[in-house]
């Protein structure tokens, strides 16, 4: 009866441990959030790394994320993304294409413009630990769905590391079923950056003879 009412405590206490867990990491997560959310536009460098240890894949390359509200340009690699909301233009540069359809928020789809919010939207979270990477303490918190069948949720498994000393994103790491891990790592943020609405829209007359292949 002793080693029972022992074993009924630590399962107590491991349940405690843990929801005081999900309140810290939501109190982050909200920090993180807010602080996004309050800057007007702003721009991210980031390094993109493509894992898959089964197909043997480990690609990496740089990027770049203008924000402002819905509004984004997405430079990866060669692709560009022009979104001002209601119109989303994919520029193929190795094609010379662009792709024009209208823009459907896709809640499966994580990028850096949104990922400061992905865990409002179905996901449990978790405080895991604190780490140092160089002179930066980072909170590591854990996000997975609620429902591991929602086939909108892409990833089973998302792991934000988040800067204690003023609630931005250093880095994340996405996990999927098929193996593949996508990482970004922060290279730098300037919250300062402005671009007026037209920014995030494609103009054709920069790019000529671009075969427009219109979706909508």
């Amino acid at each position: 009866m002793k080693k029972l009412g022992l074993l009924i405590v630590a399962i107590a206490f491991i349940g405690v441990v843990h929801a005081q867990d999900d309140e810290k990491a939501k109190g982050i997560l909200d920090k993180m959030s807010d602080k996004y959310q309050t800057i007007p536009s702003y721009k991210t460098n980031f390094v993109y790394r493509l894992q898959n240890k089964t197909e043997e894949i480990d690609e990496e390359f740089s990027g770049q994320i203008i924000v402002k509200g819905e509004k984004y340009v997405l430079l990866m690699g060669e692709q560009e993304i022009f979104n001002n909301g209601k119109v989303i233009w994919t520029f193929l540069k190795d094609a010379n294409e662009v792709n024009v359809d209208f823009y459907m928020p896709d809640e499966g789809d994580l990028s850096p413009n949104n990922i400061y919010s992905a865990y409002k939207k179905g996901y449990r979270y978790r405080w895991i630990e604190i780490k140092k990477v160089g002179s930066r303490t980072l909170d590591v918190v854990e996000l997975q769905p609620k429902n591991p069948n929602d086939p909108d949720k892409m990833f089973y498994r998302i792991i934000l590391n988040i800067d204690q000393a003023d609630f931005t994103i250093h880095s994340w790491e996405m996990y999927d079923r098929a193996g593949n891990i996508f990482s970004y790592t922060i290279s730098g943020f300037n919250p300062q950056f402005k671009a007026d609405d037209s920014f995030f829209e494609f103009d054709e007359s920069k790019f000529p003879d671009v075969e427009v292949v219109d979706l909508r």
